[in-house]
């Protein structure tokens, strides 16, 4: 059966220890834990300063709880700093030590090259990614957001928002971490994306995509040139256009039977811790029907 999770980068300013025993207080099953440097608050887990006492920590917390660790996440640009490389690395080291079997991140985009050139260039970048994850048991999948935020001019700044594109990042051996949000935000239907490649799909992750009234028909799908915010924002599941009745069927008919982790960056329900566990909580009454079955 499937479990319902969620993204832990929502609540940076708690502790790993915290988020996991109010997690499995309301009922949550796993947690997708973010992995960034110890410089970035998105650090619940320190791949960087991970030694003896560090996994001692991480360990307790979900032997405690009895949560799953469905992935350590990373969402940073492999195509543009070595470092990040790097840093990918140390947490395929630390998942693997956790018993952990994912690793999410993106692919990135040099915005000084075509996509033609950065393709060429991701394969010489993930090849060996893919295969030091193999060797200590460990998948490096992909989120298909287009981050448009990396681009200068707004096109996408991550190459992996389309299932063309899927089905090209498979053949590197990586795996799909599917958001159906962003399916949406490039009209793109995200059931009918999904079912031909679910069997390549390891793990899900839910946000919702609100359509903001009459925007669209000013900007268009490729946004607004001046600044101002586009025609779409994100919510949390049960609050947009995402039908998850059809998206968690088509999974389940597929035979996934991962974790479905909710990935928080709804604004109306941010600005605070409560305020943020606030809109986990609408996640949670909105899939928990449907991933139960």
């Amino acid at each position: 059966m499937m479990k319902l999770g969620f993204l832990t980068a929502c609540l940076p300013e708690s502790n790993l220890c915290d988020i996991a025993y109010w997690a499995a207080g309301q009922g949550f099953e796993a947690l997708e834990v973010a992995a960034w440097p110890t410089t970035d608050d998105r650090n619940h887990i320190r791949p960087d300063a991970f030694d003896e006492a560090e996994y001692s920590r991480v360990a307790k917390i979900f032997e405690e709880t009895g949560l799953t660790l469905s992935a350590l996440a990373y969402y940073e640009n492999n195509l543009l700093h070595r470092e990040v490389n790097e840093h990918l690395m140390r947490c395929v080291d630390a998942a693997a030590a956790l018993g952990c079997p994912l690793v999410g991140t993106f692919i990135g985009r040099d915005p000084a090259r075509t996509v033609a050139d950065n393709l060429k260039l991701a394969a010489d970048v993930f090849g060996p990614l893919v295969e030091y994850g193999r060797r200590h048991g460990v998948t490096l999948m992909i989120e298909n957001c287009p981050m448009k935020s990396w681009h200068p001019d707004g096109y996408p700044g991550n190459l992996a928002y389309s299932p063309e594109l899927w089905e090209w990042m498979f053949t590197l051996g990586l795996k799909l971490n599917y958001d159906p949000s962003h399916l949406v935000a490039l009209g793109i239907d995200p059931v009918a994306a999904a079912v031909p490649y679910v069997s390549q799909i390891a793990h899900v992750q839910a946000k919702d995509t609100e359509i903001l009234p009459g925007k669209l028909d000013r900007y268009g799908f490729y946004g607004p040139v001046s600044g101002e915010k586009g025609w779409y924002r994100y919510r949390v599941p049960g609050r947009g256009q995402v039908d998850w009745v059809r998206v968690i069927d088509a999974l389940q008919e597929g035979g996934y039977d991962g974790v479905v982790s909710v990935e928080h960056e709804d604004p109306v329900w941010s600005g605070s811790t409560s305020r943020v566990q606030s809109g986990l909580g609408i996640a949670y009454r909105t899939l928990r029907p449907l991933v139960m079955g």
